[in-house]
C-alpha cells in the first residue's frame, strides 16, 4: 500500500511539473504570437515598400469590422479614429475586468493593457467571461489577452502580470490616456484614484455585489490640482473609506454573474464617451439594483472638494508620496483581521474537534456538544453539519448588547436575545459551544459575543469556533463538503 501511495505521489509530482512547463511554453507562445500581431498591425504589408499610400484611414476589415458602430451619429469615422489611436489600462482582470475588455477590443481601441497578478479559479468562470475552464491556473491577464487577440488582432494587448503596487502604479499609468477600476477592494480604489489624478487620466470606475452595482467617471474633464473645473475624484465622493469590518468582497458576500457583467459593460461604454466626446458630461453615480423597478438611478455629484487630499490646491498626496509609500492606503483604509480576536484556548481546528469529540460526527443523531453555524439561511441551505443550528451572523450583530452575565441569573434567559435557543441559555447546561462559519471569521466575533451574554458561565463551559470554518472542515475531516 505505502509503494503504491508514493507511486501515485510521483505521478501527481511529474504531471504538475509537466503542467507548469507547458503553461509556460503557452506563455511564451502568446508573448511571441502577440509582439507578431503588433508589428502586422502596425505595418500591414511590409515586404512592399513601393506600395502607394492608403486612401482610406482605416484597413478594409476595420471597415467592415466598425461598420455598425462607425454609422451612429455620436461615434462616426472621426470616434473611430480615436478608438484606434487610445490607449486604455484596466485593472483588474475578473467580473468587471473581462467584459469591459471584451467590449473596448471588440470597439477597436487601439492598445489595451490589464494588470492583475491572480491566477484563473473554477469559481471565477460564471461571471469573468474572458476565462474558460481550460485555463483554470493559468494567470488572469494571460488568459484574458489569449482571448481577446481572437476576437480583434488589430488591437495591441499589454499584460502587466502583476498585482497593482503604490511603487509601481505611476510608472504603468503613464503610458495610458484612461483608466478602468475594475478592483473589489477600497485600499486599490483609492490608490488608482489618487495616481489618475496625478498624472491627469480620466477614470471610469464601477463595483459590483450580490445584486447592486454602482459606475462613476472621475477626474474627467482632467485638470491641474486646484482647477475647480476638473471633475472629482474618488476621494471627493468618498473622502472616508468604510469601516474596514463593513466591506465585503463577491467570495464572501456573493455575486450574480449578469450584475457585475453589466457594470463591466458599462464601464466600456463610458470609456468609449469619454474617448469619442468632445465635452465631459456632469459628474453622476449611476447605481444599478437587478431586483428593483427601475433598475437604475442616478445622483448628480458635486464638483471637486476644496479640501480634497489630491486634487485640490490643498493637496498633500503627491507622486512621490504614492511611491515612497507614506500615503499608505491600507493604513488609512484599515483592515479586518480577525485573526487575533481569540486566544489558542477558544479554538480548535475541525481535525481536534473530531478527535475530541468522535462521537459528534455528521453521521450521527447527536446534540452533544452544540455546534452553532452563522453562516447567512442561504448558505446553511447549500450544506451544513447534520444538527447544527444555523444563527445567522446578520442577526447575531442586529440584537442589542446585553451586560455580562445575564444568562445565569435565576430567572434563566429572559435577559438574553431572542435568537439564544433556550436549551443553550438554560442556567445548568454546561455542555461545549462549538461555531463554525465558512473560513473562521465571524465565527470568531460570535463566540466573543456569546461570551459577553454569559453563555460560558464564567468559564465553566467551553465556547469555541472552528479555526478556519467549512474550509479546514473540508481539508482535515470531509474532502467531500461541497466547496462554493
Amino acid at each position: 500500500m505505502d509503494d503504491l501511495e508514493q507511486t501515485c505521489a510521483s505521478l501527481r509530482a511529474q504531471i504538475a511539473a509537466t503542467e507548469a512547463q507547458l503553461a509556460g511554453l503557452k506563455r511564451d507562445l502568446q508573448i511571441a504570437e502577440q509582439a507578431a500581431v503588433a508589428q502586422k498591425t502596425q505595418d500591414p504589408n511590409p515586404t512592399n515598400d513601393r506600395s502607394p499610400a492608403r486612401k482610406w484611414p482605416l484597413l478594409e476589415d476595420e471597415y467592415r469590422r466598425y461598420g455598425r458602430q462607425m454609422i451612429v451619429p455620436q461615434l462616426g469615422i472621426q470616434g473611430q479614429l480615436k478608438l484606434r489611436s487610445a490607449r486604455v489600462l484596466i485593472v483588474g482582470a475578473g467580473g468587471l475586468g473581462c467584459p469591459a475588455a471584451l467590449y473596448l477590443a471588440g470597439a477597436g481601441v487601439g492598445t489595451l493593457g490589464l494588470v492583475d497578478g491572480d491566477t484563473v479559479e473554477s469559481s471565477n468562470l460564471h461571471r469573468q467571461v474572458l476565462h474558460r475552464t481550460k485555463n483554470v491556473g493559468k494567470l488572469k491577464v494571460d488568459s484574458a489577452i489569449e482571448y481577446l487577440q481572437e476576437l480583434n488582432p488589430h488591437s495591441k494587448y499589454i499584460a502587466h502580470r502583476e498585482h497593482l503596487t503604490p511603487q509601481a502604479a505611476p510608472d504603468i499609468f503613464n503610458d495610458y490616456d484612461l483608466v478602468l477600476d475594475c478592483t473589489d477592494n477600497p485600499a486599490t480604489r483609492y490608490l488608482i484614484s489618487d495616481t489618475a489624478v496625478l498624472l491627469g487620466k480620466p477614470l471610469v470606475s464601477a463595483s459590483a455585489l450580490r445584486t447592486e452595482g454602482q459606475l462613476m467617471v472621475l477626474n474627467n474633464p482632467p485638470r491641474p490640482m486646484g482647477d475647480k473645473t476638473g471633475g472629482p475624484c474618488y476621494r471627493c465622493v468618498f473622502p472616508k473609506p468604510p469601516p474596514a469590518n463593513t466591506v465585503t468582497s463577491c467570495a464572501d458576500g456573493g455575486i450574480i454573474g449578469p450584475v457585475v457583467g453589466t457594470m463591466g459593460v458599462l464601464q466600456a461604454l463610458e470609456a468609449i464617451k469619454v474617448i469619442t466626446a468632445e465635452e465631459a458630461p456632469a459628474p453622476s453615480l449611476h447605481i444599478f439594483s437587478a431586483y428593483s423597478s427601475p433598475l437604475f438611478r442616478t445622483i448628480k455629484l458635486r464638483s471637486r472638494r476644496p479640501n480634497c487630499a489630491v486634487c485640490s490646491a490643498e493637496a498633500t498626496v503627491t507622486l512621490d508620496t504614492v511611491r515612497s509609500g507614506s500615503t499608505d492606503y491600507v493604513f488609512f483604509c484599515g483592515t479586518a483581521d480577525p485573526e487575533n480576536l481569540l486566544s489558542a484556548e477558544e479554538r480548535i481546528t475541525p481535525l481536534e474537534y473530531r478527535a475530541k469529540h468522535p462521537e459528534a460526527s455528521v453521521e450521527l443523531d447527536t446534540r452533544e456538544p452544540t455546534i452553532i453555524d452563522v453562516r447567512e439561511k442561504v448558505q446553511f441551505d447549500i450544506c451544513s453539519l447534520e444538527n447544527s443550528i444555523n444563527i445567522p451572523m446578520s442577526t447575531i450583530l442586529a440584537s442589542a448588547r446585553m451586560p455580562t452575565g445575564t444568562a445565569g441569573s435565576a430567572d434563566g434567559s429572559t435577559a438574553l436575545p431572542p435568537w439564544v435557543p433556550s436549551d443553550l441559555a438554560s442556567s445548568e447546561a454546561t455542555d461545549p459551544v462549538y461555531v463554525v462559519c465558512r473560513l473562521g471569521n465571524d465565527s470568531q466575533i460570535a463566540v466573543k459575543k456569546l461570551k459577553e451574554l454569559g453563555l460560558d458561565r464564567d468559564g465553566q463551559r467551553v465556547v469555541a469556533d472552528f479555526r478556519g470554518g467549512f474550509r479546514a472542515w473540508k481539508e482535515q475531516v470531509d474532502p467531500e463538503w461541497p466547496e462554493y
